[in-house]
């Protein structure tokens, strides 16, 4: 079974890669930078005359968390690129694809979709857009066969906070971490049901300034 996933070099990325291949997925790691759309087109491209998909995880993101007046346009888009227009992308690549073996897509939204937080006006639109199109994207595709999940996390404990003025706290229960994220989609993608939304919660709520 081949899936793709992006954001895979650290964080919840890594341990879905991690988790996926210690049961029996062939991870392909796309190599093209997401905002960059004409490359990553023609690199699904050239990899779908190859390869068929069987699960396709939307797990890149970033965040900025500022007055909105603050951000930049350069930075707007960015962030829409990474977080909302390439997921959105890539599904419109791979669909045929997940057709053909009934397959399954998986977007790592955030907690943030389901809320509406100060200074999270941008990103809040990004996750909260995605979590929309996969919901959507379902009732377009279950005739189809195929399984179309967003996943809502709670803070978690990854470099996603490496750049930022805060970070969840180190408090016991107060945050996630990202192997429980990947628990998540693991136990989604095998259910033979379709979990098509579910928000995944520390116990306490938790954080730190920098």
């Amino acid at each position: 079974m081949k899936a793709v996933i992006t954001g895979f070099s650290s964080g919840i990325g890594r341990e879905i890669c991690t988790l996926l291949e210690a049961n029996g997925y062939e991870i392909i790691k796309l190599n093209s930078r997401l905002e960059d759309t004409k490359a990553l087109t023609l690199e699904v491209k050239e990899l779908l005359k190859v390869a068929d998909i069987k699960l396709l995880v939307n797990c890149a993101g970033v965040g900025i968390f500022e007055p909105h007046e603050e951000i930049s346009a350069k930075n707007i888009e960015q962030l829409i690129a990474v977080n909302l227009t390439a997921p959105i992308l890539l599904s419109n690549l791979f669909l045929r694809s997940l057709k053909k073996t009934k397959g399954h897509i998986v977007n790592i939204a955030s907690i943030e979709a389901t809320r509406h937080s100060k200074f999270s006006a941008l990103y809040t639109a990004t996750k909260s857009g995605l979590r929309d199109f996969s919901l959507s994207l379902f009732e377009e595709v279950r005739k189809d066969g195929v399984k179309v999940t967003s996943i809502n996390p709670d803070m978690t404990m990854t470099p996603f906070f490496d750049e930022l003025k805060f970070k969840p706290s180190n408090k016991e229960n107060s945050h996630l971490m990202p192997s429980e994220v990947a628990k998540v989609v693991l136990e989604v993608i095998s259910s033979n049901s379709v979990v098509t939304d579910i928000a995944v919660r520390s116990q306490y709520f938790g954080m730190t300034r920098k």
